[in-house]
């Protein structure tokens, strides 16, 4: 039974390592040595206003920067991994929406490579009504949705505990 179990860990683990993408290198159909995934805890994320006079009819957001702070060129594609937490860090109730956003149309899933020291961009958007809001303090995120993660503050109402997100790109993305 152990054994079997172990086996469908590593299945596991396969399956999400062909998913992501994560750790995994191809060669280039021209020969050339392809970029490396992204590493966690390489891929630091802040944030950044939007444009002003951008907001209204009670959405909220800002852009997610996610920084490559390592030594080496990297790549990495999808959409962040997000989770809202309260007072405390407590884990809140959190339901994540990929695509447009109020502010800005969803550029698709694409691979992202980042020299050092540059970044890439996604944009958050969620309304704050305080239909059944979520009262979050801090905002857990994963640039490539694995257990690395940066934390970064809210501090406002999420109604129905809703984020809309875009995926990540080279550039702002914008309406």
């Amino acid at each position: 039974m152990r054994g079997l179990r172990i086996a469908a860990f590593a299945s596991a683990a396969v399956a999400v390592a062909a998913v992501t993408g994560a750790g995994v290198a191809s060669a280039s159909p021209t020969g050339a040595t392809a970029t490396a995934a992204c590493a966690p805890g390489t891929l630091k994320v802040s944030q950044a206003p939007l444009p002003e006079g951008s907001g209204g009819m009670m959405h909220a957001g800002f852009y997610l920067v996610a920084k490559n702070t390592g030594k080496t060129t990297c790549t990495f594609q999808g959409y962040p991994g997000l989770a809202l937490e309260g007072k405390g860090h407590t884990a809140l109730k959190t339901v994540v929406h990929h695509g447009n956003t109020y502010y800005a149309k969803n550029p698709g899933v694409h691979k992202v490579t980042l020299k050092p020291g540059k970044a890439a961009y996604a944009n958050i958007e969620w309304t704050h009504s305080g239909a059944n809001a979520a009262k979050a303090k801090y905002l857990q995120v994963s640039p490539t949705g694995s257990n690395s993660h940066s934390v970064i503050s809210l501090d406002d109402a999420v109604d129905n505990h809703k984020l809309n997100v875009t995926a990540w790109a080279a550039k702002k993305p914008t309406a």
